[in-house]
């Protein structure tokens, strides 16, 4: 059993916790996500790593009540208790191996949507920590959904905000922030992280192509099984097909196919669609050799 030690509301429907977990605050890395389930019956539910505090022992996770097992995840409170807390899992930040001499030569730009805000946190965090520069943009609809702003304050070079009401900070959206910076405010960026729905990394990674800087997205939005058995993170990367939960989350943003991860991600909500991606699929549908999903005929 895995207690809840705190519990913070970012927002209306933003949840922040710290669970109890010390095997995975010891391990656990920039990037990684863990895999939570309330009790024997519940839904496992996958989660990117906001932070680790190794002294305490606790894992920080950060999500939207939008379905019936977040929404049962919200009510929980400070002192309960998940049934299972399973990381850190998938692969860490490749920004992990590099020296601080040479991130800092890279000049690295966040950019963050919503939610995908508390993904982007820990890493910021940890090129802080070892002395590295890098910039932020938090983008979101309106300022009542920005969240983490002051966390990442504190541990950015530069935090640029963007609402696309104008509500708060640069009117328009993280992509048009960016290339304000760029083209306006001679801001220079070798390497880009964005983290977000779907539909906002689509975006952004077309401006960052445009502005000739590489790219790499997390694609932790997709996820739903985690282990490579249902199939559902299945994405198109280059030529090649991956698995998020397997191969990733992260991958070269300029190869990744969002067309066909955000249809994919839309069908697998319903039976349907589920049972016609088995079809497409055919072989590739889990890479789990203990997975006993069949072909449909």
């Amino acid at each position: 059993m895995y207690k809840i030690v705190e519990k913070k509301l970012l927002q209306n429907n933003i949840c922040l916790m710290d669970i109890e977990a010390p095997r995975c605050a010891t391990s656990g890395l920039p990037g990684q996500f863990i895999v939570v389930k309330m009790d024997e019956k519940g839904e496992r539910i996958p989660l990117t790593i906001c932070d680790i505090d190794k002294n305490r022992g606790t894992v920080t996770i950060v999500f939207q009540s939008v379905g019936d097992s977040t929404k049962r995840m919200f009510d929980l409170n400070e002192g309960d208790y998940f049934e299972d807390f399973v990381g850190p899992l998938g692969n860490p930040s490749d920004l992990i191996e590099k020296t601080p001499e040479e991130l800092n030569a890279m000049n690295i730009i966040f950019i963050a949507g919503g939610v995908g805000t508390a993904p982007v946190y820990p890493q910021v965090k940890y090129l802080n920590e070892i002395g590295v520069n890098c910039d932020v943009i938090i983008g979101a609809r309106t300022k009542d959904l920005i969240i983490l702003e002051d966390e990442m304050k504190k541990v950015a070079t530069n935090l640029y905000i963007a609402t696309d009401d104008g509500s708060y900070g640069f009117k328009g959206n993280a992509s048009q922030c960016l290339e304000d910076l760029v083209s306006h405010q001679g801001k220079q960026y070798h390497h880009a992280v964005i983290i977000g729905p779907m539909i906002m990394m689509k975006f952004t990674t077309m401006m960052t192509k445009k502005l000739s800087i590489p790219t790499v997205v997390s694609l932790n939005s997709i996820m739903v099984d985690a282990t490579g058995m249902c199939g559902a993170c299945r994405v198109t990367v280059g030529d090649e097909v991956k698995f998020t939960c397997v191969d990733g989350p992260e991958f070269d943003g300029f190869k990744v196919n969002f067309d066909e991860a955000m249809r994919r991600q839309t069908m697998y909500k319903t039976e349907e669609g589920k049972k016609l991606l088995r079809i497409q699929d055919k072989g590739t549908h889990s890479k789990n050799p203990y997975c006993d999903c069949k072909e449909e005929e």
